[in-house]
């Protein structure tokens, strides 16, 4: 009798999680574990985004068994869809467009889940433009040749369209990258595309002081093209968290939702981990596993690290970024208010607080997106939105309310950044050159852009590194 070659690493797999270690230095004993409590995977994926339910589906797919752990009840990541209890209406609080790709089409095919050209312009509403910091109407919002701005944009981008694929920096790192953006903006005749670039660098943190780098990685060609030829796409049914229940369904028990990574041992020749389920502690065994968490340390505690691996992930910092719905603002339905800089360069507005306050979509329901350059607290987060709201009655703009969240997640963290120093010191080679070691391999919007549609892209090209040798 043949005996497959995945069996036998599999069974070496357990022996080694048992006899590797001594018993005091283990974190994980397998002796520990009912049968019914062990989990043996080619790959563990950590983290249900957009990384990682696309890597647990293509995986699958490609003939590989998976778990996939998700410490949030629902898969999705930074896409939330809110539901209305009263009538059922949805609105998107969070991701609400894809690229219209070859890509991003297969998957939402394979996940059948049918998608339709969508636009950024919402009809019937009118734009009331106010500074957050007093609750005034800026008079004169800066406006530019925008068809000028976005052309010089983009030639000033095909010089960089590796960027498109990953931060496959070339060295030394080519000074442009590395100016603050609102630097960029003047030498290359880019200050028509402000407010376009603006809008799509939400999360971004400081637009103008961040790293030009990080600008050009989150509003990347893709956009722009997508945004000329108004082709982005999104559900049919305006429910993009379809897509992420359709994956639910598909990975069935290979998904555990509501699930919690104890500790991680990668010393052996497989790959233990201790997990704390709604079933109780569960021993998962893989031969590889892939992360698609944001890669802080604070966030890895888990995580065997080594001396490499602290080094790298200790120079990351983020950006604060929250969503909210609000109820009750006295706001009109066909009122979006956004925020500007009365005295700022291009109008661009101060940070922390709303980018705007506009309607849902569904009546008497606001939807709110909100930044700050570093994590702020929930609580004040929610008390600097509700002063936004209040701020305009008390400035005459609009006779606004108390409202109430019916509403609000973190994104946080987004954006991870590096100081100038470690990209021009190969930050993002030596990143990279992690992927593999220990049977660990990475993904996620710190390895590429905050972007599904991108991070699709950078985890299919991935996937045959993980499966070698399975």
């Amino acid at each position: 009798m043949r005996i497959l070659p995945s069996i036998v690493l599999l069974w070496a797999c357990i022996s080694a999680a048992a006899t590797v270690l001594p018993e005091r230095d283990s974190k994980i004993n397998i002796a520990d574990f009912q049968p019914k409590d062990i989990i043996s995977r080619d790959v563990c994926i950590i983290g249900g985004g957009a990384s990682g339910t696309y890597a647990a589906i293509r995986l699958q797919d490609l003939g590989k068994s998976v778990v996939l752990l998700e410490r949030k009840p629902k898969l999705g990541g930074h896409t939330e869809t809110y539901t209305d209890p009263a009538n059922g209406a949805m609105t998107e609080t969070g991701l609400v467009a894809w690229y219209d790709s070859d890509l991003v089409k297969n998957f939402f095919e394979r996940l059948n889940v049918p998608l339709t050209t969508t636009s950024f312009v919402s009809s019937g509403v009118t734009t009331l433009p106010v500074d957050f910091r007093t609750g005034k109407v800026v008079a004169n919002v800066f406006s530019g040749n925008a068809s000028e701005g976005l052309t010089n944009y983009v030639t000033q981008y095909q010089k960089y369209t590796y960027l498109e694929d990953g931060f496959n920096l070339t060295y030394p790192v080519p000074a442009d990258l590395l100016l603050p953006f609102g630097d960029y903006i003047k030498k290359y005749n880019l200050a028509g595309a402000v407010p376009t670039l603006y809008i799509f660098a939400n999360g971004i943190g400081e637009f103008l002081k961040q790293t030009t780098l990080y600008a050009l990685k989150l509003v990347n060609l893709a956009t722009v093209l997508n945004l000329e030829a108004g082709s982005f796409q999104t559900t049919l049914r305006h429910d993009n968290s379809a897509l992420y229940e359709s994956a639910a369904s598909v990975l069935s028990s290979n998904v555990l939702l509501s699930s919690n990574v104890i500790a991680v041992d990668r010393s052996g020749e497989c790959v233990k981990l201790l997990i704390a389920t709604s079933e109780g502690l569960k021993c998962i065994i893989a031969k590889k596993i892939l992360l698609s968490i944001p890669p802080l340390v604070e966030n890895l505690g888990f995580l065997d690290l080594d001396a490499t691996e602290k080094a790298l992930f200790g120079q990351f910092s983020s950006a604060g970024y929250y969503v909210a719905i609000l109820n009750n603002t006295g706001i009109p339905d066909n009122i979006e208010v956004r925020n500007f800089g009365a005295d700022t360069p291009y109008s661009v507005p101060v940070l922390p607080g709303p980018y705007f306050i506009q309607p849902s979509g569904i009546p008497g329901l606001f939807s709110v997106k909100y930044a700050s350059q570093t994590p702020m607290p929930d609580e004040v987060v929610k008390a600097d939105i509700v002063s936004a709201v209040l701020k305009l009655r008390s400035a005459g703009s609009l006779n606004t309310t108390t409202p109430g969240f019916v509403f609000y997640s973190t994104h946080t963290p987004f954006e991870l950044t590096v100081p100038i120093d470690a990209i021009e010191g190969g930050f993002y080679r030596n990143l990279y050159a992690l992927q593999g070691l220990k049977n660990t391999f990475w993904t996620g919007a710190a390895w590429h852009a905050q972007d599904s549609s991108k991070l699709w892209a950078f985890t299919e090209k991935l996937l045959g590194e993980i499966i070698a040798g399975l």
